[in-house]
C-alpha cells in the first residue's frame, strides 16, 4: 500500500474511492471539478482530495488503460487488493482502508456505482465515523441474483448523501426512507466522461485489418453469470448472435470472466471478432460507429443512450430503466430466441430514436463538486 498525503489545513479531505473499471469513467469528472474550482477560488475550492485505488481490477487492460486515457492523476493510496472472491476481496479492502483512515483520516468516503469497493469502502468509514456519499445512488435492478444489486443496497442503507443520476433512483431512495436533504439529483457523471471525449474516440488498431466499417457491425460485451458461465447456454447465445446479425463481424471484447468458457466452446459463428479489452477511447468508438451493441452491462446502455446508438440487452431488469424509457436500449430477456426478432425491427429501420434523459448534459461533475464544499462546509460548522 503506498503512503498516503496529509490533509490540508484549510481544506476538508475527501477520500475518492475507485476499485473497477466502470469506477474510473465516473471519478473522474469529479476530480476535474475539484481541482478546477481549486485553480478559480472564486468557484469555491474549498475541497482537497485523496484518490484511494482499492486494486479491485488490478489487470493494466481493466485498470491502468483508463488512468492514462483520461487524464486520472496517479492515486495517492493504492491499497492492492488483487485477486481473490468477493468475500476476500471485501475484507482486504475494509481492513487496508479500515487501516488507512486510522493512519490519516479524512471528512469524507466518496463512493461510485455498485462494485465491491463501493461497499466495503462505505462500511469500513461509517465504523470510524466517516460520513459517506454515494454516486449514482439509488439504483436499483430488483433482482438479488446480481452482486451489485447487494452492493447497491448495502451501500445505500449507510450513505449519508445520495448524488443520483434520475428520477427514478430519487423516487427509489424516497420509498426506502431517505429523507429529501440527503439526495441531490446532479445526473450522470459517466456521460460527462464520454462527452468530454467524444472528439479524442479513436479506432483500435484492428479497425483496418477486420475490415469495420461505421454501420456495417455489431459491438458485443457479455459478462453476467447467467449468460457466460455456463457453456452449454453460452454456446446457444453466440449462436443466436451469429444468426442474428445476418453475417455482419461482431466485434467480442471478452471479459476475463466470459474467457474462461469462451474457450471451452466447441464452435463459434464465423463473424465473431474476438479481442481483449478495450481501453476507453477505443472502445467507445467502436461502439459510436457500431449498428448496434449487444450487451449484458449497464453503463454501456447509457452510452448507446447518449451516442444514439441501438442497443440490445440480454437481461431480465435493468437498474438503468431511463434508458430503456427514454433512450435506445430494449430489454429483451435472456432467451437466445429473442436476439433475432429484435435485430429483425434494426435491420428493417424500425428502431427507436431515442433521447437524452435529464441533467445529462457534461456537467454532473461540477455539481457534485459544489455539493460536497457546501454540506462540509455546514457539517464543519456544527449546522
Amino acid at each position: 500500500m503506498t503512503a498516503a498525503p496529509s490533509p490540508t489545513p484549510h481544506r476538508p479531505l475527501v477520500d475518492i474511492i475507485a476499485g473497477a473499471r466502470p469506477n474510473f469513467m465516473k471519478i473522474a469528472p469529479i476530480i476535474r471539478a475539484i481541482e478546477a474550482r481549486q485553480r478559480d477560488p472564486a468557484a469555491g475550492g474549498t475541497l482537497a482530495y485523496r484518490l484511494v485505488h482499492t486494486g479491485q481490477h488490478y489487470d493494466a487492460r481493466m485498470s491502468g488503460d483508463f488512468f492514462t486515457q483520461l487524464g486520472i492523476p496517479a492515486p495517492d493510496v493504492n491499497l492492492e487488493v488483487g485477486s481473490g472472491t468477493q468475500a476476500e476481496q471485501t475484507a482486504a479492502i475494509m481492513t487496508r482502508y479500515e487501516r488507512l483512515l486510522l493512519d490519516a483520516p479524512s471528512a469524507l468516503c466518496l463512493v461510485v456505482g455498485d462494485v465491491t469497493s463501493t461497499m466495503a469502502c462505505a462500511i469500513a468509514a461509517q465504523k470510524l465515523h466517516v460520513p459517506v456519499a454515494h454516486v449514482e445512488g439509488g439504483i436499483r435492478s430488483g433482482d438479488w441474483t446480481m452482486p451489485e444489486e447487494i452492493n447497491r443496497l448495502v451501500t445505500d442503507a449507510i450513505t449519508n448523501w445520495f448524488f443520483t443520476t434520475s428520477e427514478v433512483a430519487n423516487a427509489n431512495l424516497r420509498r426506502a426512507g431517505v429523507r429529501a436533504e440527503q439526495i441531490f439529483f446532479v445526473g450522470n457523471t459517466m456521460i460527462d466522461t464520454l462527452l468530454a471525449h467524444l472528439d479524442r474516440l479513436r479506432a483500435p488498431p484492428f479497425w483496418a485489418e477486420a475490415g469495420l466499417e461505421p454501420g456495417g457491425y455489431f459491438v458485443m460485451t457479455l459478462h453476467r453469470p447467467g449468460n457466460v458461465d455456463d457453456a452449454a447456454g453460452f454456446q446457444r447465445l453466440i449462436d443466436a448472435v451469429g444468426e442474428a446479425t445476418r453475417g455482419l463481424p461482431v466485434v467480442f471484447p471478452v471479459h476475463p470472466r466470459t474467457a474462461k468458457t469462451l474457450a471451452a466452446l466447441p464452435a463459434r459463428p464465423a463473424g465473431l471478432r474476438v479481442v481483449e479489452p478495450q481501453p476507453y477511447l477505443e472502445f467507445n468508438y467502436l461502439v459510436r460507429h457500431a449498428k448496434g451493441v449487444i450487451t449484458d452491462s449497464g453503463g454501456i446502455t447509457e452510452e448507446t443512450t447518449v451516442m444514439g446508438v441501438p442497443c440490445v440487452t440480454l437481461r431480465d431488469s435493468t437498474e438503468r430503466p431511463e434508458t430503456v424509457t427514454i433512450g435506445t436500449n430494449e430489454l429483451i430477456g435472456t432467451d437466445p430466441a429473442a436476439l433475432r426478432p429484435a435485430l429483425d425491427r434494426l435491420f428493417a429501420g424500425q428502431w427507436k430514436k431515442g433521447a437524452i434523459p435529464e441533467l445529462w448534459d457534461g456537467r454532473t461533475g461540477g455539481r457534485i463538486a459544489e455539493v460536497l464544499e457546501r454540506l462540509l462546509a455546514r457539517r464543519a460548522s456544527g449546522c
